[in-house]
């Protein structure tokens, strides 16, 4: 999948909004290497999006785990 950045759009905010969790940007950027001195994007860029897995704990509550896959779909 792919993401065309809006201006201003920043690493971890496009991290947040598209897969999920702040926490990917070290996956985003890899992904898009040719971009890693962008801090603030321009407008029409086109991002890589990286797979994301995400595994599902088995402890957590039945009722749970299907809101947590179906939103990480």
């Amino acid at each position: 999948m792919t993401y065309t950045t809006k201006s201003g759009d920043m690493w971890d905010s496009i991290a947040h909004m598209q897969l999920g969790n702040v926490n990917y940007v070290h996956l985003l950027i890899r992904a898009n290497k040719e971009y890693r001195k962008y801090y603030i994007f321009p407008s029409g860029i086109v991002l890589t999006l990286p797979e994301i897995s995400r595994r599902v704990s088995e402890t957590m509550p039945p009722w749970k785990q299907k809101q947590h896959t179906e939103r990480n779909l």
